[in-house]
């Protein structure tokens, strides 16, 4: 069981191929940053891929009826690299933003931007970090099977380094 969330904590809930992220502004509910012109029919991952670029809105909510049935953690990792706002000022802040509309870019701009930017004052991506990464592996794989090999072995290094992230314990 999930401890309860404190104001200011972040709030990582997961979705089919993504995470989305708010901040808890207590009484049981998040602010959090959505896109809701231009939701994903496929994947979370070639959202990050193309770079949706759309209108987003800032809402407040409850936390049970944004999480619906997925599941979700308190995640306040970074809190080991950067220093937490004070709590006051994130959930004032937070709140402040709610019925804003921004641009929301899936690269740079999205909802764990969002909420990372609230609690440490940086607004960092690491679902963003973590695909741009794995994208770049897969394309050096597949220049170095074709350099060696000519097209069919830049599409077996490149099947081969996709499997390796997909699955890092063979690693």
């Amino acid at each position: 069981m999930e401890p309860e969330p404190q104001p200011g904590d972040l709030i990582e809930i997961f979705r089919a191929g993504y995470q989305h992220w708010g901040v808890c502004v207590g009484d049981g509910d998040i602010v959090h940053f959505v896109n809701p012109n231009c939701l994903p029919s496929s994947s979370g991952l070639q959202s990050v891929l193309l770079g949706w670029v759309c209108r987003g809105e800032v809402r407040k909510g409850k936390l049970k009826e944004v999480v619906r049935d997925s599941r979700w953690q308190i995640n306040n990792k970074l809190d080991k690299t950067y220093r937490p706002r004070p709590t006051q000022q994130i959930v004032k802040d937070a709140l402040s933003f709610v019925g804003e509309k921004a641009l929301f870019c899936v690269h740079l701009r999205n909802c764990e931007h969002f909420a990372t930017k609230l609690r440490y004052g940086k607004a960092v991506s690491w679902q963003v970090i973590k695909a741009v990464a794995e994208a770049v592996f897969v394309a050096g794989a597949a220049a170095a099977g074709a350099a060696i090999a000519g097209p069919a072995g830049a599409a077996a290094a490149a099947t081969a380094a996709l499997l390796v992230v997909k699955n890092p314990a063979t690693m």
